[in-house]
């Protein structure tokens, strides 16, 4: 089993700190390696407070997350940040590129964390994978909103996580460049056999998966 997710749940203190919101009731999801799921669900429904949780970039409330047999609330910042990069690919609705970095050192980062010495030939075969072979000298600026989240793709794949999260990953794209990024994503996933979360709300992307499951209100129906 690469994830298990068991009796997760997620509340937030409203800011006066006088009563609480519960955005996720007891979850319980099991993936294997190679499975593609979509997670379905309107705004609000807490679709993007679980992706924050698997990618242990929030802690839950209660409950657990197992990935790859390793109890994510068991690491301490430094060994989380380590096995975050080395396990779990990240693709955001907002691309989350570096500025001041190129294309290539922007996906060279995560193979920067362990010191890899072939990052660099390593980011660059990524980036000729999502055909940006021509640009990876290029800055964030220098590219096209398209060619920004193929970057961030590229970044998020190049590392060969065991599971890749995709979070409305062409919710800023114009619908023909959204297409094009979608596919690139199901190619690579489909290429690598890569295990995939895809959340959105689109149910054409949705089915595109073999798996579904509705998010309302907190909780799977």
């Amino acid at each position: 089993m690469i994830l298990q997710i068991n009796d997760l749940c997620k509340t937030f203190r409203t800011a006066a700190s006088i009563e609480s919101i519960e955005v996720l009731k007891n979850l319980n999801l099991a993936m294997s390696a190679g499975d593609s799921l979509a997670i379905l669900g309107q705004s609000g429904s807490g679709k993007s407070t679980l992706l924050t949780l698997l990618a242990g970039l929030d802690s839950p409330t209660s409950g657990s997350i197992v990935l790859n047999d390793q109890n994510m609330d068991d690491l301490d910042e430094e060994a989380l940040s380590k096995f975050r990069a080395k396990n779990i690919g990240i693709i955001f609705q907002q691309f989350h590129l570096m500025s001041h970095l190129s294309a290539l050192e922007n996906v060279s980062l995560p193979l920067d964390l362990f010191k890899d010495s072939q990052s660099s030939e390593k980011a660059s075969e990524a980036l000729e994978q999502v055909g940006l072979g021509n640009r990876m000298d290029h800055f964030p600026h220098q590219l096209s909103g398209g060619e920004c989240q193929r970057v961030a793709i590229a970044r998020a794949m190049v590392v060969r996580p065991s599971i890749l999260l995709a979070d409305e990953p062409t919710g800023n794209l114009d619908s023909t460049t959204g297409e094009n990024v979608s596919d690139m994503i199901f190619e690579l996933v489909d290429k690598h056999k890569m295990t995939l979360l895809f959340v959105t709300h689109n149910e054409h992307l949705a089915m595109r998966c073999e798996k579904q499951q509705r998010l309302q209100d907190g909780k799977f129906i």
